[in-house]
């Protein structure tokens, strides 16, 4: 009897352990942009959930805020941006924020309202490109490997106006914040858009003139500082979103327009 009943008590104390473990789960805190990241983020919650993890997702419209943020420990993780980005903010902003894996590319794509092909553009067109340096210069390297412009050196991710050595249409070239491109695309010829953004405006990354492919360098990743890229929490989240649950959803959602680097995406 009394074998049984510390037997019961044993199960108790076990089963009272497995409540807490759930009760008192980690909790993390992310920032990302709306789309796709927070979408992203929204369908991972609950696998995450299901490993003990509470997940918040907060929503930022700009590039730079999430990561000041979660410099500030505001946050503890973002997915917004890509290595690049991440690197020179690291470096303007004395920040010292850790990729902690590749997710998922988002496309640059060439866009326009005023014409139906890319011969159509006439000379002098204005063109809106993103105004942060790295999107800045992939912008001008999109237009470079679809033979738009050539610049000196297309392998230079700083690359500049200045560094264009021939632009057969005198294209005029001009610097808006990338949240905005797709409502300035209505007062110029063309151009240059995130496809996150594209996609918020309803625009299709396969009705672009040209965009980039999954062998894009400009691949978004998981951040995080020092003092917790490590922990368990971001861990159990870079393998959600690494896995093929996440990357079957973001090839369903848009469409194969948004790649994931996870399993059964990009590679």
């Amino acid at each position: 009897m009394k074998t049984n009943y510390k037997n019961k008590i044993v199960s108790l104390l076990l089963g009272l352990g497995s409540l807490m473990s759930v009760a008192y789960a980690g909790n993390i805190k992310v920032g990302a942009t709306p789309v796709p990241a927070a979408e992203i983020l929204e369908f991972a919650k609950p696998l995450l959930a299901k490993q003990g993890v509470n997940m918040t997702v907060q929503s930022f419209t700009d590039y730079i805020t999430p990561d000041i943020a979660l410099n500030d420990k505001t946050l503890d993780a973002t997915m917004h941006q890509h290595k690049p980005f991440l690197d020179k903010i690291n470096k303007d902003r004395k920040l010292n924020l850790i990729s902690i894996a590749p997710i998922y590319v988002v496309p640059l794509g060439f866009y326009s309202k005023k014409y139906s092909s890319l011969e159509s553009i006439p000379n002098g067109a204005t063109i809106a490109i993103p105004n942060d340096p790295t999107n800045y210069s992939r912008a001008l390297i999109l237009l470079h490997d679809n033979g738009v412009i050539t610049l000196k050196d297309p392998n230079n991710l700083d690359s500049k106006e200045s560094d264009i050595i021939k632009n057969p249409k005198n294209f005029v070239f001009k610097t808006v914040d990338a949240a905005t491109l797709p409502r300035v695309l209505e007062g110029v010829d063309a151009a240059v858009i995130n496809a996150n953004y594209a996609l918020q405006a309803k625009m299709s990354v396969k009705k672009s003139f040209f965009h980039e492919n999954e062998k894009s360098v400009y691949t978004n990743v998981l951040a995080a500082r020092p003092n917790n890229h490590n922990s368990q929490d971001i861990q159990k989240l870079k393998e959600v979103l690494l896995s093929k649950e996440v990357a079957d959803f973001i090839l369903k959602k848009y469409n194969g327009e948004i790649l994931p680097v996870g399993a059964s995406g990009a590679k």
